[in-house]
């Protein structure tokens, strides 16, 4: 036996006196790296300044942030500067095995975290809510790849075989086989496609796959223990421990379940969670590893505690909110590299027996997981790209493999070839499948080659259907005055479809809801739209049999927000989608009271892959006194509309909206059409011209519509003339037109803010604008050619 002398220094050096205490004493260099705080801080700036260096090149090619911190692991570690066979020992200086041990605790801690966090965003009601093509592709993405790794297992394994072989078969196979959700959701959130029918139909999968995994994860955990029992005689262990298991199960079920439900209902709405609640839930996370050593759980469960906590606001969003930036962006990239800067490449042996094994093992449950993914979807009517896209999603691994991985290394469960070997495997699964799916499925095809669907195909007395948008309360009174100044009637019906926009915050998993479908709403779901839901059927019953109102809240990231709008846009064949701008001002309009930048950049989004006509709504800088078009149905012209016509497809189609607008008589119409000055207009006749005579012509002949023809020469007095009228109006609708510069907006184009509102649109929205008017910027459907 070979004997080791370990030497401790007592007490640890823990924070140095400072660099300049070291500079005036004279001190060597290199000792102020004794400190233990002084290294983990070097570590730290080391690993990330390399992480964006290698990211910067990366992502490039598609990669994910992952794949650049496992290279900088692996530069970083016994591999390269930490292999005493190619530096010595000057590749140590910061990376000792000492101070890489520290790191690893700190990372090991914040991977629980991790986990716990991740758990305390899962609703496991989607289970139930998942449908049976779900259902079916989630187990049998887990169960048939298991069957055929130890079926190949079997096969392969030599008689005599030890047990503690066979149980590493038994868990490797597993952990083959595993969907894991966290790693799944952290694929769609990076590649975007979270809330497209492709990342919902991933998470359901992913969700219940991964469940199925942890429930055999810790089937096989109690086979492994009752054989070495029975080996010791002692055959109760595995009952024993299954039971204290499920004692485990039902204290989060019964017990700390209701102590956050009852901390949920100490919360009144709209209020912050107390400090003391979630003080008391860390404390509880922090206390999980004992209380799971206790009941004998595998320690990487114990984080499952977290699911004792409601998803979503109040509780789970604080906890989220308050820990998820700080872990995902400090914790869980030290603990990738720390796991990468364990393993060593160069002892890869791939004549070793048992590593030829689990590369066939491994290769056969991916090619049979690759095949149940793609040919269960296939043959429930998904679409070949997406099915192919669902194969590549559900085949990727990720943080929670390494970790597994990380975790077996460390206890000498696999040995270092096979850790290495199996740690690669796990970097090319996590960097390919990002690659091919994002190359593969573009949710926004879907719209390509789209019927038409615009204001100018839809007849007077037909229904004209619209979509209305809402994020925050405000936007509830400016829509429903717009609304009001089409003064809808049974000849000339709205059908509106109102998409209330929450931001996704304390659960992984987006939500869409249809408050027609569920009238028996929970009060969950009360509390993101009751009062959208209240305001909107008051609209409906003040327009009886001339509106048809439908609410629906779609939860999601604000940034994937367009694929919700844009998918309810399509499936109600919408043709109008009306956007609320993202700035707001004050009551008395003297200041700005918000300029919501993720609001502006969904606007911009919108814009570019809508499937139909788009409008965004700029509120007064005061609240309109007209709220109700029944308040005045008696009275005549209370209500004027002014269209600034230059000419143009989206120009046509704002006159076309305001001619609906003022078919009734309680609304007043004036259109001022801009021209050019001198002899641009005979230089710019032509066929687009021809389409602006023919729209303008009922317009000219119609006595109860007040036509302007202007002249102007350039924007300034374009500028001038507009700011002499726009406060005769409440409304005024002008075309986007973006990218086009008229002679009537020459110079404006160096003046403009909001490229989303185009240039007449951006001049009336300025602050040298001051009025009560309302402003609706018009943008007609961009046909794409396929």
């Amino acid at each position: 036996m070979v004997k080791q002398s370990i030497c401790l220094k007592f007490p640890p050096k823990i924070n140095s006196p400072g660099l300049f205490e070291f500079m005036v004493n004279n001190a060597r260099n290199d000792q102020i790296l004794d400190y233990i705080g002084t290294t983990f801080h070097l570590q730290m700036t080391v690993i990330f300044a390399l992480t964006q260096s290698f990211h910067f090149i990366f992502r490039l090619l598609g990669m994910p942030m992952l794949i650049s911190q496992i290279a900088t692991g692996i530069i970083l570690g016994q591999t390269i500067l930490g292999n005493e066979m190619l530096l010595g020992d000057h590749g140590k200086i910061a990376f000792s095995k000492d101070s890489i041990q520290v790191l690893g605790t700190i990372s090991a801690f914040g991977y629980m975290f991790f986990l716990f966090l991740t758990t305390v965003k899962m609703d496991l009601n989607l289970i139930k809510k998942a449908g049976k093509k779900a259902l079916c592709i989630g187990l049998l993405c887990v169960l048939a790849p298991l069957l055929s790794g130890i079926l190949t297992s079997i096969t392969l394994s030599s008689k005599g075989e030890s047990l503690n072989v066979k149980n590493k078969n038994m868990f490797l196979t597993i952990l083959y086989s595993i969907s894991s959700f966290p790693v799944v959701h952290c694929l769609l959130v990076d590649l975007k496609i979270l809330n497209s029918e492709l990342g919902r139909l991933s998470l359901s999968v992913a969700l219940i796959g991964d469940n199925l995994s942890v429930i055999l994860m810790n089937i096989g955990y109690l086979i492994s223990i009752s054989f070495e029992s029975s080996a010791g005689n002692n055959k109760m262990v595995g009952l024993i421990d299954f039971g204290l298991i499920m004692c485990f199960v039902l204290i989060v079920i019964f017990v700390f379940r209701p102590a956050m439900q009852w901390m949920v209902r100490q919360t009144p709405e709209g209020a912050p969670v107390r400090s003391i609640f979630l003080y008391a839930i860390i404390v509880l996370f922090l206390l999980s590893p004992k209380l799971g050593s206790w009941f004998h759980l595998f320690i990487l469960f114990t984080p499952l505690i977290g699911l004792a906590v409601p998803d979503g606001p109040p509780l789970g969003s604080a906890l989220v909110e308050k820990f998820e930036f700080v872990v995902n962006g400090l914790f869980l990239p030290l603990f990738v590299t720390a796991c990468a800067m364990r393993v060593d490449l160069t002892k890869l042996n791939f004549s070793n027996p048992s590593l030829k094994n689990q590369a066939l093992i491994n290769f056969v449950i991916t090619m049979v997981k690759f095949g149940v993914t793609l040919g269960l979807p296939f043959f429930c009517d998904v679409p070949k790209r997406d099915s192919l896209a669902l194969a590549f999603i559900m085949n990727t691994k990720g943080i929670v493999e390494l970790g597994a991985l990380s975790f077996l290394n460390d206890n000498q469960f696999i040995s270092d070839d096979l850790f290495a070997f199996l740690f690669l495997i796990v970097a090319i699964m996590a960097a390919i499948p990002p690659i091919l799916v994002k190359f593969i499925y573009d949710p926004s095809r879907k719209y390509v080659g789209y019927q038409e669907r615009n204001i100018m195909r839809c007849k007077f007395n037909e229904e004209l259907r619209l979509l209305a948008c809402i994020h925050i309360p405000s936007n509830v009174t400016n829509i429903i005055n717009l609304l009001n100044s089409s003064c809808p009637t049974s000849d000339s019906p709205l059908t509106v479809d109102v998409l209330h926009l929450v931001k996704l915050t304390g659960r992984a998993t987006p939500l869409f809801i249809s408050h027609k479908k569920h009238r028996n709403t929970t009060i969950f779901n009360k509390s993101y739209s009751e009062n959208v839901v209240l305001a909107f059927n008051q609209f409906e019953r003040d327009n009886w049999e001339a509106v048809e109102v439908n609410v629906f809240t779609a939860i999601s990231p604000p940034t994937l927000m367009q694929e919700d709008i844009c998918n309810l846009a399509m499936d109600k064949h919408t043709s109008f989608i009306i956007l609320p701008f993202h700035r707001r001002w004050s009551i008395d309009g003297s200041r700005i009271e918000s300029d919501d930048q993720a609001v502006r950049s969904l606007n911009c989004n919108i814009m570019k892959t809508a499937p139909c006509s788009v409008g965004i709504l700029v509120e007064g800088r005061r609240h309109l006194r007209r709220t109700n078009s029944k308040d005045s149905a008696g009275s005549l012209s209370v209500y004027s509309i002014a269209v600034i016509f230059l000419g143009g497809k989206d120009d046509r189609e704002a006159l076309t909206l305001a001619k609906r607008f003022s078919q009734d008589a309680r609304v007043s119409l004036t259109v001022i059409h801009l021209k050019a000055q001198g002899n641009l207009a005979s230089v710019l006749a032509s066929v687009d011209t021809m389409l602006n005579e023919a729209v303008l012509e009922d317009v000219k002949d119609n006595e109860y519509v007040s036509y302007i023809e202007k002249e102007v020469r350039d924007g300034p007095e374009t500028s001038l003339f507009l700011r002499s009228m726009v406060n005769e109006h409440h409304l005024i609708i002008v075309g986007r037109q973006c990218d086009v510069e008229n002679p009537q907006t020459e110079g404006l184009k160096e003046w403009s803010e909001f490229q989303e509102l185009g240039l007449t649109g951006d001049l009336l929205a300025s602050t040298d604008f001051t009025g009560a008017y309302s402003l609706l910027v018009v943008q007609q459907q961009q046909q794409k050619i396929r």
